[in-house]
């Protein structure tokens, strides 16, 4: 399975879309096989979805994610774990065991301004 983290200094960013990096890891067999470090590609209305789409991501991982976001993976089939929070390694660890546990997100309408990049198309800024 391809999986990818919203990421900030190693750690699960709290907002996903404006987040500066993403961790994305390949977990075969319960063993994480694969793991590289991506700048933000962009953060516009549908962007990241259809990206990570593209790329074959299964699970996408962030503290929490805006209600947008949500629907956008739900539509790709994607599944959105939010209320993660902690090092990257862990969340990653904790996923390969089946072990990893989602909460209440971390985002709220207008939570995210000022925080990591500006949304290209000031959709939600």
């Amino acid at each position: 399975m391809k999986v990818a983290i919203s990421t900030d200094s190693g750690r699960v960013a709290e907002h996903f879309g404006r987040c500066p990096q993403f961790t994305i890891a390949k977990i075969e067999k319960g063993k994480i096989v694969k793991k590289e470090v991506i700048e933000n590609p962009g953060h516009a209305t549908g962007f990241l979805p259809k990206f990570f789409k593209e790329q074959g991501v299964e699970i996408v991982i962030a503290g929490g994610a805006g209600m947008r976001a949500q629907q956008f993976f739900e539509d790709f089939g994607i599944k959105l774990v939010v209320g993660v929070s902690g090092n990257i390694d862990d969340a990653l660890q904790a996923l390969a065991q089946g072990k990893l546990e989602g909460g209440e997100g971390s985002c709220s309408p207008g939570a995210g301004k000022g925080y990591g990049i500006p949304k290209e198309d000031g959709h939600g800024e």
